[in-house]
């Protein structure tokens, strides 16, 4: 049953086409609908005899209050054969672990995302170039999304050349590309309105340099080794737990860090240069729904579920104690990866992310 704007052709002069009452049946397949106007006067017969209401309260103050006052009637009226609704349960609960688990269907759509994302960074690879913008790479990124019928970034694109690599969220995306930096471009496409999210790191000029590939190698194999462990039963915090504990080795053995591995863990030094979680849920949302702790415990993924794997290392221009070299370095590789039933599936495999792959698309792009 929906309750919608009802059809105004003035306004849709303005707006565009609603599809009114009698639209929301023949187009969204509602047994019912009624004009928005009529839902608080319908919502006690709604209500009425109902022993268990599904809504979400605090995403709406003026529908809360609504439903909230249309409770204390009914119980008022109680004597009348008038009975208000027992409890109230957040649908959330239920609908958030629907989404969780993708079908055929969904893993189709969501497939189809990832493909879009990975053209999007192949382009980007063979398009960059020093001396062009920050912006200019984003705005490439983002026409080849719609130029395959994506309806959007799934996200503000991330497109960080140099140190501004080193700044998780960064979104300003004006600087100029130099030469011998690094540019990291965090980027997907909503399709269907399902998200892809894929991160790649590479030279501008198409070069890794000696430094920038040492930090690059330990990211990709942290990465490779956190998607190895992904399958059925395996914990979010194992895969997490795994990724700190080869990047922290690393860091040591570049001398990023100083220390014995597992007191350094165990003291979260390692977070000066890998301050994130391994990923999250993908689906409907970039972050998508789920809980990642089930009775105070880890959850262990499951077939159907889909996450991102995306470890990083960020080395700030100012970050103490780091050997010059490393300096300005940010590194993030990202792909989504399907659970299967016996393992997974790397649904963004055809982003390059091994350096020969990488520096061999940009050399055929520059001819």
């Amino acid at each position: 049953m929906l309750f919608v704007r009802p059809r105004d052709p003035e306004r849709e002069v303005w707006d565009g086409r609603r599809a009114g009452v009698e639209g929301a049946k023949s187009e969204y397949e509602a047994d019912a609908a009624f004009k928005i106007e009529e839902f608080r006067e319908k919502l006690g017969d709604l209500l009425n005899g109902t022993k268990h209401l599904y809504y979400r309260v605090g995403e709406d103050a003026e529908l809360d209050d609504m439903v909230i006052k249309q409770i204390a009637r009914m119980r008022a009226l109680g004597r009348r054969g008038v009975h208000a609704p027992e409890s109230i349960t957040d649908p959330g609960t239920i609908l958030h672990e629907m989404r969780l688990i993708k079908t055929d269907e969904e893993i189709a759509v969501m497939s189809r995302a990832a493909d879009i994302t990975a053209e999007a960074h192949r382009e980007a690879m063979m398009s960059a170039r020093p001396g062009m913008n920050e912006y200019e790479i984003e705005a490439l990124v983002e026409y080849v999304f719609r130029r395959n019928g994506a309806a959007a970034p799934a996200y503000t694109s991330i497109v960080g050349g140099g140190a501004n690599a080193t700044v998780l969220h960064y979104v300003n995306n004006n600087a100029t590309l130099r030469d011998g930096d690094l540019l990291l471009v965090d980027a997907g496409a909503e399709y269907e309105t399902y998200a892809a999210d894929i991160t790649r790191t590479f030279p501008v000029n198409g070069r890794f340099t000696k430094p920038q590939a040492e930090v690059y190698e330990l990211v990709l194999e942290a990465q490779l080794a956190a998607i190895e462990m992904v399958k059925p039963g395996v914990t979010i915090d194992e895969l997490h737990n795994r990724s700190v504990e080869i990047l922290t080795a690393g860091m040591v053995r570049l001398g990023l860090l100083e220390g014995q591995p597992a007191k350094l863990i165990e003291e979260e030094t390692y977070k000066r240069f890998y301050m994130h979680r391994l990923g999250h849920f993908l689906g409907m949302d970039v972050h998508d729904v789920g809980r990642y702790q089930l009775d105070g415990q880890s959850r262990r993924v499951e077939a159907g579920m889909v996450l991102t794997i995306e470890p990083g290392l960020y080395i700030a221009d100012g970050a103490e104690g780091a050997p010059d070299k490393y300096r300005g370095i940010g590194v993030r590789i990202e792909d989504d990866v399907l659970v299967t039933a016996d393992g997974n599936r790397v649904l963004t495999h055809a982003a390059p992310k091994q350096i020969e792959e990488i520096e061999q698309l940009m050399a055929q792009a520059k001819g």
